[in-house]
């Protein structure tokens, strides 16, 4: 239930802060004063969309802020628990728009997308505008009308879910169809470039190892001249006449040294240092021999290796990689190959699972038509009763529903639904846009309304003017269906028509005041002299006369 709405610099409202009742409250005012205003603030608020002059002039940004009690919503307490937004029995909702046109929105104190608030919104409170009635002219409101009122949202979940799954199956096999001839150019080149690397069967980090042994084998002559150049510098001396090798001065510059730690011990560390040299000169001697040992030339062995390395930089040039990628390469083209092998088999599968899709889409359609049928025919009783109730004492509401054959799933499902009504006895059912007038069209509207209102429960129920178009009894019998309903939820009407006016539970009265440069609207709660009067004007115009009050005091005690 709206408990609060506080609006502030929105449109021609400086500040305006109405507290809301629950039952029936009606708001009137007179022609340009800004009745809708606070409906329109709500709307804002709960997620619609900002205009340019949503702030008032002058103002650098409007802020509206409504508070509910959720406390017996329990579609809107889950619904809140569920984003972390709960917050005791009052659910805050505050929208600030600037001037630019960028806004903010937040609920509870947290800032939220605007998506959250409409979704928050749908919860809290329903809106039926002036125009609404227009819409019931249109087979998709028509269809959206008996459908909430049917109340299948499983079946028209799961209808949706197969629609949508076959609409991509069929967009696969279409993408499929359509690419079939350039697959099979790629299919003949993937083949051949992955048989030929198939056959040559490069192995991970192979040329790398293709490349070290080239480089060793093709340098072998060389490697052993300075490896054993190295050798006899450092331990071995060809001419006896010439300075011995590194190694052996080495040595009698350790054995010299050894002696005099002997005779100094300050010399010890020393000798230790060019000692621990020594051996590590041996051992690099030692493994340089080996070294020298292990290099093999054999021409055989060199010319695999070469070919081998390079038919391996030939591919990477082919296929335009590095040599070291090509491993990587070929496993990425095999990939290819087999999907290109995987489309193909699916377009043998896919045709079955359209079937399977459409045949499964068929089966829920059809539980949705039978669930349609049966709602229909408790809502076109309720439906024609309501009618006469609202001064159409020989309405008669039908509601047609034909079975269409189709050849791919729609999103409503296989049925096509028409309002249907008759105004005059003897008179046959015909298209509801061909017979109804606006004003009939009107009622017709709030009566599928209340019946909506009355089955789907919905905390706040808002009617901007729906009684447009009728007047004396008409708008009497419009004025106790709206009190009626508004013993079960909160009902907000916006009217002209005192009939309607005087029905209310709580009234409200909109004024637009002016001191010449600046303008704004107020917002007051009337009491009961308060009503008379205002009551009075709606009946009579301007100048409230004394008959005028005490017909709107006979409205009132009514």
């Amino acid at each position: 239930m709206l408990l609060n709405l506080a609006i502030k610099n929105f449109a021609i409202v400086s500040f305006v802060e109405i507290d809301w009742q629950q039952g029936m409250t009606t708001i009137t005012g007179e022609t340009g004063a800004g009745k809708s205003i606070a409906i329109d603030a709500l709307s804002l608020c709960l997620g619609s969309r900002a205009l340019a002059n949503t702030v008032r002039p002058g103002c650098a940004k409007a802020e509206l802020t409504a508070t509910f009690d959720s406390s017996n919503i329990s579609k809107a307490t889950k619904w809140l628990a569920k984003h972390d937004l709960q917050q005791d029995d009052e659910c805050i909702i505050r929208r600030i728009i600037s001037i630019e046109g960028r806004s903010k929105a937040y609920i509870n104190g947290s800032p939220v997308p605007l998506a959250q608030l409409k979704e928050l919104g749908q919860l809290l409170i329903n809106i039926h505008g002036q125009h609404d009635h227009q819409l019931l002219m249109k087979s998709q409101e028509q269809r959206r009308l008996l459908d909430e009122y049917a109340d299948h949202q499983e079946l028209l979940s799961s209808l949706k879910f197969y629609q949508s799954k076959w609409r991509k199956l069929n967009n696969e096999l279409t993408l499929l169809q359509q690419n079939s001839q350039q697959r099979q150019a790629q299919l003949q080149l993937l083949q051949y470039q992955v048989k030929e690397l198939d056959q040559f069967a490069l192995q991970d980090n192979e040329f790398t190892q293709l490349e070290t042994d080239y480089k060793r084998n093709s340098n072998a002559q060389q490697l052993l001249l300075l490896s054993q150049q190295c050798i006899e510098q450092l331990s071995e001396s060809n001419n006896i006449t010439e300075q011995s090798s590194a190694l052996t001065q080495l040595q009698k510059s350790s054995e010299q040294l050894s002696q005099l730690a002997e005779l100094d011990s300050a010399a010890a560390a020393i000798a230790s240092l060019v000692n621990e040299a020594r051996i590590q000169l041996e051992e690099a001697s030692k493994d340089l021999n080996d070294y020298q040992q292990s290099i093999d030339i054999d021409p055989q062995k060199f010319a695999l290796i070469e070919e081998r390395y390079s038919f391996a930089i030939q591919l990477a040039r082919k296929h335009k990689v590095a040599p070291e990628e090509l491993v990587s390469f070929h496993s990425n083209i095999k990939k290819q190959l087999n999907a290109i092998a995987n489309d193909d088999s699916r377009l043998d599968v896919i045709n079955d699972e359209l079937e399977q899709c459409f045949s499964q889409y068929l089966e829920i359609a059809n539980s949705l038509h039978k669930s349609r049928t049966t709602a229909a025919q408790q809502l076109e009783q309720q439906i024609t009763n309501s009618m006469r109730q609202l001064n159409m004492p020989d309405a008669v509401f039908k509601l047609a529903i034909t079975e269409k054959q189709l050849n791919e799933p729609a999103n409503h499902g296989i049925d096509e639904i028409e309002f249907l009504v008759s105004m005059n006895p003897g008179q046959p059912v015909e298209a509801l846009a061909k017979v109804a007038s606006g004003g009939e069209l009107s009622r017709i509207s709030l009566a599928i309304q209340v019946i909506l209102a009355e089955r789907i429960v919905t905390p706040t129920l808002i009617f901007d003017e729906v009684d447009v178009g009728i007047s004396g009894p008409t708008a009497a019998k419009v004025g106790q269906q709206l009190h009626k309903l508004g013993h079960s939820t909160q009902v907000i009407c916006v009217t002209h028509l005192p009939q309607v006016a005087s029905k209310g539970h709580q009234q409200l009265f909109v004024a637009k005041l002016t001191d010449g440069k600046h303008t704004q609207t107020k917002v007051t709660e009337l009491n009961q002299p308060g009503r008379e009067r205002e009551i009075a004007r709606l009946l009579a115009g301007d100048e409230v006369t004394d008959s005028s009050l005490a017909n709107a005091r006979e409205l009132l005690a009514s």
